[in-house]
């Protein structure tokens, strides 16, 4: 088996209100919802947002437990997901008009000279946007 083969598909979190982060991911940072389905019999819908067509993209796949009533514990393993922007500076302040959390401002890394800047989604998730020109 060759890793030609093998291909990342989607990176699965789970939300609490389903419509507030299908918004975020879609109006904040320009995602599009590929698919969306409920599963009535397991109490659960699930959502994959993504920048193209899953065949040939990795997307983010958000989880909606029906019962769940309290936000989930992020834990100490999850680190962020990665988003490329033309002009981190002009997206960061649009965001923040808009009342997104801007948890580090856009700057050079420490250590480096890559510049990105970290911002949090309605469930907590952090999110690093990397400057791309």
């Amino acid at each position: 088996m060759s890793d030609a083969e093998f291909r990342l598909l989607h990176t699965m979190i789970r939300v609490l209100e389903l419509d507030a982060s299908i918004d975020f991911y879609t109006r904040h940072l320009g995602m599009k919802v590929l698919r969306r389905k409920d599963y009535p019999e397991g109490r659960f819908t699930l959502a994959f947002l993504g920048y193209g067509a899953e065949t040939d993209h990795t997307v983010i796949e958000l989880t909606h437990n029906w019962d769940q009533t309290e936000p989930y514990a992020l834990g100490g393993g999850f680190g962020h997901l990665a988003v490329a922007v033309p002009d981190i500076y002009a997206v960061c302040e649009e965001m923040e008009r808009q009342g997104v959390v801007i948890t580090r401002k856009p700057g050079p890394m420490k250590h480096g000279t890559t510049v990105i800047a970290f911002l949090q989604d309605p469930d907590g998730y952090k999110i690093e946007l990397i400057e791309r020109a």
